[in-house]
């Protein structure tokens, strides 16, 4: 089992690095699934849209909803979420070199979002990454079993993961 994850302390940080690494993997010819988060900032709030990249064609899917300016739910919007999970879903057929999910999030802390697509994955033998915040990385771990291999959260160290496990699967098959 090839599960990897990367943690930031910054806001945005995790989302901007697993874009990077995926377009990185992508311009060298990987063949990928999943989404990566691009945020962008409302200029009448603190607050920002979340847009989530199906990979590896790109469909772009608005998973925050407004909920007005003086909110403090959740703006996960789960309808766009279990859309973006679908897609995904299917895209496992077509036996992916490494399956990104830019965050193991309340959803999948709580065994829904992407947590049943993740243990696909893993079932297939394909290699995840997933980015894991603070807030979540108990339940990540417990999930996970122990079995989670952390990795530095730069562009160097993720694509020397990747290129280890791509080996070792290519070595195995």
């Amino acid at each position: 089992m090839y599960l990897a994850y990367v943690t930031t302390t910054d806001r945005g940080a995790t989302d901007r690095l697993l874009s990077e690494v995926a377009q990185h993997l992508l311009a060298a010819g990987a063949h990928l699934a999943g989404v990566v988060q691009t945020n962008t900032e409302c200029t009448d709030s603190s607050k920002c849209d979340m847009d989530v990249r199906v990979l590896p064609d790109g469909e772009m899917i608005r998973i925050s909803q407004s909920l007005g300016e003086h909110s403090r739910g959740c703006r996960l919007d789960p309808a766009a979420l279990e859309q973006a999970v679908g897609l995904v879903a299917n895209s496992l057929d077509d036996a992916p070199q490494l399956l990104i999910i830019n965050k193991f999030g309340k959803h999948e802390a709580d065994g829904r979002g992407f947590r049943p697509v993740i243990a696909e994955a893993l079932a297939k033998d394909i290699p995840v990454l997933v980015g894991v915040n603070g807030l979540n990385s108990d339940k990540f771990q417990d999930f996970a079993g122990g079995a989670a291999e952390k990795v530095a959260a730069d562009l160097e160290s993720i694509v020397a993961w990747f290129d280890r496990v791509d080996a070792q699967r290519v070595a195995a098959a």
